[in-house]
């Protein structure tokens, strides 16, 4: 039995705006087009190895999501030889009774209102990094430079582990921490 968790992030051409260094004498300018365009991407990490698996998807709803666990469970060999544990919070897509959720698949929900419960909500730090403060015309430019950050973090499990694998999350003691 492995122990995964999943969030979704929403992210468009609103642009993440952070503090930056500048010169005392200059002053700091900002591009901004408010445009309320959203991509959505979910995330799924193992906290204890620190492997990802993402999904960029244009809605979230339970459609999209049992079609995103279809996927995460034939990726990774889930069924009735390899068991997951599934954390995540209650949104109504997660909780609907039309879900279908893969064999080997088994959901637990956090309390309500609980995201500082949920280790992949440690993820999305690490995938706005490349678009803070910056202006995108369209959802296609944000995920063309969104994508290769995900694989970048696909390649760092340690590094995710380190993120994710709270001192009290279940493991089998080979967590970074």
């Amino acid at each position: 039995m492995e122990l995964w968790t999943e969030d979704e992030h929403r992210i468009g051409l609103k642009p993440i705006y952070r503090r930056i260094w500048v010169p005392w004498w200059d002053v700091p300018t900002a591009s901004i087009k408010w445009q309320y365009k959203w991509v959505w991407l979910y995330g799924f990490v193992n906290p204890e190895s620190g492997e990802t698996y993402w999904w960029l998807m244009p809605f979230v709803n339970q459609e999209i999501f049992s079609q995103v666990l279809e996927d995460f469970a034939r990726y990774f060999g889930i069924g009735d030889k390899k068991q997951v544990l599934l954390v995540l919070d209650g949104a109504r897509w997660h909780t609907s009774k039309s879900l279908k959720i893969p064999e080997g698949i088994d959901l637990e929900f956090l309390p309500s209102y609980s995201p500082e419960l949920e280790p992949a909500e440690r993820l999305w730090p690490l995938t706005n990094e490349p678009i803070v403060n910056r202006s995108f015309e369209t959802i296609e430019e944000l995920e063309e430079v969104l994508i290769p950050r995900l694989k970048v973090l696909m390649e760092q499990p340690e590094f995710v582990s380190g993120l994710t694998c709270f001192h009290w999350w279940p493991t089998t003691d080979t967590c970074i921490n």
